[in-house]
């Protein structure tokens, strides 16, 4: 985030959000209480694991905002935004809603215009919300309203949508070709949990989890608290397709899907063209055995016949991107001739060596 924003303002903003959005991509969870011992079901899995609501730790009384900042980029420039709140999805559906709908309200903070809502005692809500599969329980506002989860939701993606029509983002010629489907989805998603919950299970992950164990519930007589459940649940997050009861529902058409197999295998292996990402990741495919260290803020090459290892900052994540140094790396094949136009260094420094 812009170190200029206000560390206050995003506790503000950031907080009814994050205490809420397991509506809309929790993972489900069998058991509630931190050792799970009280027998039902719940929407999120780290919910109860939270104690407080701003604090630095992560292991150990868990705040809901999280203040360690390590921005590894342009420290002046950007803060670190550690989120350690939120569910693993397998659903691609929640992944994208988790963090498609936080962008669009961290745009809302930077801009100043998140709702002005405050939740009392927001961890005590964050697991109220969590233990109510029915979405009727209510938290309280500083201002003595008593709202759902759903209705701080449409607060935000209201907000979000007046925004995105405002700054033109959203536009469906002229926008960035994403805020308008992450509205979209947003809107339909609250939509269906708020009318007709059933509808949401293909996309929504802790619904799909909770139909698939009612479904063993209601076949074999059994109560929440029965062991074969807990197999049930685990298995749901196997992450062996063969083996894994999410893969199973995904192979029978009742989860949606967002991308196709050949692009997620292709993203495995050619880093997104518009952050820092693709010169780190073009370094490595293109000069692999020059380079001996790459991180987020610096890839480090050890070139053959030079005495000292050659560190290429990368400290601001907008810039090596594929419109900036794709053409270098089409230009160069060895990791000398790469760096010497890159860091205009002197030719007889750099000897041109074979990068494979």
């Amino acid at each position: 985030m812009p170190r200029s924003v206000p560390f206050g303002d995003i506790v503000r903003g950031l907080t009814p959000f994050f205490v809420t959005r397991q509506v809309i991509c929790g993972a489900g969870r069998l058991g509630k209480g931190q050792d799970g011992s009280t027998a039902g079901f719940q929407i999120s899995q780290r919910a109860d694991f939270f104690e407080a609501e701003v604090g630095l730790e992560t292991t150990i009384r868990r705040p809901i905002i999280n203040t360690r900042d390590e921005p590894h980029a342009t420290a002046d420039k950007y803060r670190r935004l550690h989120v350690i709140i939120g569910d693993a999805n397998l659903s691609q559906v929640s992944n994208y809603l988790k963090f498609g709908t936080t962008a669009l309200v961290l745009s809302l903070i930077e801009a100043g215009q998140a709702p002005k809502i405050e939740v009392h005692e927001p961890v005590a809500g964050l697991q109220a919300i969590s233990h109510d599969t029915s979405l009727t329980a209510t938290v309280r506002l500083l201002d003595g309203r008593r709202v759902t989860a759903l209705d701080i939701q449409w607060m935000y993606y209201e907000a979000a949508a007046k925004l995105g029509q405002e700054t033109g983002v959203s536009d469906s010629f002229s926008g960035d070709g994403h805020t308008r489907d992450v509205l979209e989805r947003w809107e339909s998603t609250l939509g269906l949990l708020g009318t007709n919950p059933a509808g949401a299970a293909s996309s929504v992950e802790w619904l799909a989890k909770m139909s698939l164990l009612d479904g063993y519930r209601n076949r074999d007589g059994l109560e929440w608290n029965d062991a074969r459940l807990g197999l049930v649940d685990l298995q749901w997050s196997d992450v062996r397709p063969e083996k894994g009861l999410y893969y199973r529902m995904l192979s029978r058409d009742r989860m949606q899907t967002i991308v196709d197999e050949a692009a997620i295998s292709r993203a495995v292996v050619e880093p997104p063209p518009d952050t820092r990402a693709f010169f780190r990741g073009k370094c490595v495919s293109s000069f692999g055995k020059d380079v001996v260290g790459a991180s987020w803020d610096s890839v480090i090459f050890d070139v053959p016949g030079i005495g000292k290892l050659q560190r290429v900052p990368t400290r601001e994540p907008l810039r090596g991107t594929e419109a900036l140094t794709g053409q270098l790396f089409r230009k160069h094949d060895t990791a000398g001739a790469f760096l010497r136009e890159l860091l205009g260094l002197d030719p007889a420094r750099l000897p041109e060596q074979a990068a494979g």
